[in-house]
């Protein structure tokens, strides 16, 4: 059996009656950038997850550069992240002139070390970017405090978290902003690049509804900010508001996936998914960790299963990151988790017969010795 790691033409019949009735409404009104179906969209997933503002954008990779814009992060100022995550969360840093500063991860989490975060802090630094990798919440706690302690800004990564918690609270709204991406694969998945941008401050919302159309206010030529384009168009918002709906049984069907796994192979010599006690984890993608991981992958790939390794390099030994000067070695628990990490399908519309196919494949895998080719 061929087991995709992800199909995204499975479902279509549930969400596509109502995205095709949105499209209707937008033809009908001529307005295809911004207008009624972002605002919508906004007020809903503001409501959802707890939010004052949202402000929907072109990618989540423009919403978290949009979010340290309106931080206040400039150029030369530090702002320290993982390197274990998607390049966007350090791209954006440099973009503004800033440079990214990288703090080792928890080898369980794969998210930042807030004691190793700690160590990076100095008179330059002026943010810290948290990232709910996998959809897996950071220590939202311990980083808040730090960032609290020494006056920084708190910025959450939530690219691949919506609607998880932390301390009962949805992420992303929790710190001074907190970055979305609709990106055809996420949980909540645009039909294309979209993202979001959430804030409590209010005047921190005015400055990024402007900053996403290069910086004008009411009069479009009148300029107060250096902004970019980075609107959203019409379509993109009509395919959330027709996924919108879907979203709480889709995260519950991929939880329902993760929890299988891990039943089925907590007695298996690999590292399943850890979660932080005042954490809620929806899985974008399910990890999992084994010396043996690119052996593993060839095995399942024989078999027909998909599978993906969500990072293979991490960020501070990218060649474009070489004029910051960190050597293979500065941190070893990102270097081990990027030899060591696979993710399995766990998506809702895989099929119970193909998540079952996934899990007899691993374990015949490890029983054979994990030696098999």
């Amino acid at each position: 059996m061929t087991v995709p790691f992800l199909n995204l033409t499975r479902g279509r019949e549930t969400y596509e009656p109502a995205f095709l009735k949105h499209v209707e409404e937008i033809l009908s009104t001529g307005i295809f950038v911004l207008g009624p179906k972002t605002e919508e969209i906004e007020n809903r997933l503001a409501e959802r997850l707890g939010a004052r503002h949202a402000i929907a954008c072109s990618s989540g990779s423009d919403g978290l550069l949009l979010a340290l814009i309106a931080c206040g992060v400039k150029s030369k100022d530090e702002v320290i992240t993982t390197p274990f995550t998607f390049f966007a969360t350090a791209s954006a840093i440099t973009r503004l002139g800033a440079t990214p500063v990288f703090a080792d991860i928890d080898p369980k989490t794969l998210n930042l070390d807030p004691e190793k975060v700690a160590e990076k802090i100095n008179p330059r630094t002026r943010a810290i970017i948290a990232v709910h990798l996998y959809g897996n919440p950071a220590h939202l706690s311990a980083l808040g405090m730090l960032a609290k302690d020494h006056g920084l800004v708190l910025i959450e990564d939530a690219a691949q978290a919506i609607d998880a918690r932390w301390e009962g609270k949805p992420v992303g709204a929790m710190c001074d902003a907190g970055m979305l991406s609709f990106y055809p694969t996420k949980n909540l998945s645009a039909m294309g690049d979209a993202g979001m941008v959430l804030t409590n401050v209010d005047s921190r919302a005015e400055m990024l509804r402007k900053l996403r159309i290069h910086g004008s206010g009411p009069n479009q030529y009148v300029h107060e900010y250096i902004g970019i384009n980075a609107r959203i168009d019409a379509f993109q918002a009509a395919s959330l508001l027709a996924k919108l709906p879907l979203l709480t049984k889709w995260n519950e069907t991929r939880i329902r996936f993760a929890e299988s796994y891990n039943a089925k192979f907590k007695d298996l010599p690999l590292q399943i998914p850890r979660v932080l006690p005042a954490a809620e984890h929806v899985y974008h993608l399910y990890t999992i960790r084994t010396p043996r991981r690119d052996k593993l992958q060839k095995f399942l790939n024989g078999r027909g299963i998909g599978c993906c390794v969500y990072y293979p390099l991490p960020l501070h030994l990218q060649p474009c990151f070489a004029s910051l000067g960190y050597e293979e070695g500065d941190f070893p628990e990102a270097e081990l988790a990027s030899r060591e990490v696979l993710n399995l399908p766990c998506y809702p519309y895989l099929s119970d017969t193909e998540h079952e196919e996934v899990i007899e494949a691993v374990r015949d895998f490890f029983n054979s010795g994990g030696q098999s080719e």
